[in-house]
C-alpha cells in the first residue's frame, strides 16, 4: 500500500473542502481558494474533519495516482490555511530588486532592467534590495515563479553572483592561479 496515500488529510477549522463530480476539488480558506481536477478514478471521502483517498484497484496506474492525489490535496489544504513562501537572495555588485505597484523590477547586470508582472494569486515583497519574498496559496505557482526569477541570473560558482534561494548552497570553485 502507498504509505503517503493511506494517511488521512486533516482539515483545519476555517478550511472548507467541496468534492464535486469527476473529483473536481474546491478548497476555500483564509489565504484564498484553490480548484483542482483530480483523477476521477480515485475515491475521496470526508469523515470527521478528515479526508481520505481510496484507490479502486491494485493496478499500477491506481497505485501511482494514490499517493499523488493525496499529496496534491494536502498541499491545497495547507496552502489555503498557512500559505507557501519562497525567499530569494540577490548577490553581486549593482544587482538589486525593487517593487513598483504590481511590478518587480530587477537589475541583474544586463544592459536593461527586467520588469516582471506579479502573477494572479502571488504576492511579492521586497524587504531589502537584495531579498525577494514570494508568497501564495498555490505551492506550484510559488515555486514556478521563484524558479523563473532565479533563471534570469543563475548563481555562478566562482564569485557566487546571481539570484539564489535563501537555503541554497552554492559550491564554490577555485579560479585560475597565476603560474
Amino acid at each position: 500500500m502507498s504509505r503517503i496515500g493511506m494517511n488521512p488529510i486533516n482539515i483545519p477549522s476555517g478550511v472548507e473542502v467541496n468534492i464535486q463530480e469527476n473529483n473536481l476539488i474546491e478548497v476555500k480558506g483564509p489565504k484564498g481558494q484553490l480548484v483542482e481536477q483530480m483523477d476521477p478514478d480515485m475515491q475521496l471521502q470526508i469523515q470527521d474533519g478528515e479526508l481520505t483517498v481510496v484507490r479502486p484497484s491494485e493496478s499500477k496506474r491506481h497505485r501511482s495516482m494514490h499517493g499523488l492525489t493525496r499529496a496534491l490535496i494536502s498541499n491545497m489544504v495547507e496552502g489555503v490555511s498557512k500559505g507557501y513562501s519562497k525567499t530569494l537572495e540577490i548577490e553581486g555588485t549593482g544587482y538589486r530588486a525593487q517593487k513598483q505597484g504590481k511590478k518587480l523590477i530587477l537589475g541583474l547586470g544586463y544592459s536593461h532592467p527586467i520588469e516582471l508582472e506579479d502573477p494572479e494569486g502571488i504576492e511579492v515583497e521586497v524587504p531589502s534590495n537584495t531579498q525577494i519574498i514570494i508568497k501564495g496559496a498555490n505551492k506550484q505557482q510559488v515555486g514556478n515563479y521563484a524558479a523563473a526569477i532565479r533563471d534570469l541570473r543563475k548563481p555562478e560558482p566562482y564569485k557566487g553572483k546571481g539570484v539564489r534561494y535563501s537555503d541554497e548552497i552554492i559550491r564554490r570553485k577555485v579560479g585560475k592561479t597565476g603560474a
